[in-house]
């Protein structure tokens, strides 16, 4: 048998790559090599030494243990973002293949968003994607905050069109429409007729808000606090509809987001825009960093926002996200 060279060795490693860093996605992920072993019907042991290959070819440790669970390095945060695109699309390469030879013409969509989001803002986006693509089976999964966006992170979901304060890490987000924040009141309450509000204006009146954990109610806390204005909950309760049929009954006022308002509500309610204390609502697209697209989603976002897709100069050298 004759010897191997060096450099023989190295192509072969190098045609094999993939398996090595599918391994190291499926434990960033997961937090663990057990669990990833049992998610690529591998040995632990064969985890191991493809996860050490790996760190020995790149020069640099990946992971490091917090507790029970495995969590990547500076460097491994580093590599599972180059990777995981490479992997999924690699994996995916066939289904997406077929996808892209039939077209729209079938298929599944999956969007996350909540109540207001599909209420107010998808309707006329929707109306568009069904006539365009009346073969697609689309899905609108009701739900908010952090349940939302553990659907997109497992996959559960394509995209999330919605509001967001804080973006994690490993997520996109691109806002696309913004809409001020209003005061809705009665038409016979003390401060319908007063044009220049203040926060100490506000502070004698109950206020009615959506729960704690969302969005809205914690800008409301924050400017308060910020200004140093007291201020009172008379109610909470989630939904607009809800909040502002409450309003219109006379059982509190309410800071809601011009997004929700309506001509209707405009004969019952007196809004006052409260733009000068609150910054103004944006709503957009939520997307895993990395995630190949289907077709289906892609016509949906660029339905949403065109040039989000589109190729620009500066990515010519590779994708990114700032």
């Amino acid at each position: 048998m004759t010897k191997s060279s060096p450099t023989a060795l190295r192509f072969a490693y190098k045609g094999s790559r993939l398996k090595p860093l599918r391994a190291f996605c499926q434990v960033t992920r997961l937090g663990s090599i057990s669990r990833a072993a049992e998610a690529l019907f591998l040995s632990q042991p064969a985890v191991t030494l493809q996860l050490q290959a790996l760190e020995r070819e790149l020069g640099v440790r990946l992971f490091e243990r917090s507790g029970r669970r495995l969590t990547p390095t500076r460097e491994g945060d580093l590599l599972y973002a180059m990777a995981r695109p490479l992997v999924e699309g690699l994996d995916n390469l066939a289904a997406s293949f077929r996808e892209q030879v039939r077209g729209l013409d079938a298929g599944e969509l999956h969007v996350a968003a909540g109540s207001s989001t599909i209420l107010y803002l998808l309707p006329g986006i929707v109306e568009a994607f069904r006539e365009r693509h009346p073969d697609v089976r689309l899905s609108l999964h009701n739900v908010t905050g952090a349940s939302g966006l553990d659907l997109l992170r497992g996959d559960g979901v394509d995209l999330a069109v919605g509001s967001m304060l804080d973006v994690p890490a490993d997520l996109s987000y691109a806002p696309v429409y913004r809409f001020e924040p209003m005061l809705i009141m009665p038409p016979e309450h003390p401060l319908a007729s007063k044009r220049d509000l203040t926060l100490d204006d506000l502070s004698p009146y109950g206020l009615i808000l959506p729960p704690k954990r969302l969005t809205t109610y914690r800008m409301v806390d924050l400017v308060f606090q910020q200004n140093r204005v007291p201020y009172t909950v008379a109610l909470e309760v989630g939904g607009w509809e809800v909040i502002k049929q409450y309003v219109a009954m006379g059982l509190g006022i309410s800071i809601v987001t011009a997004i929700c308002l309506t001509e209707a509500d405009r004969q019952r309610l007196v809004a006052r825009s409260l733009a000068r204390w609150f910054p103004s609502r944006s709503y957009g697209i939520v997307m895993r960093k990395g995630k190949f697209l289907s077709p289906q989603a892609r016509a949906f976002v660029e339905l949403i926002q065109p040039e989000l897709l589109a190729p620009r100069a500066h990515d010519e050298g590779g994708h990114s996200e700032r």
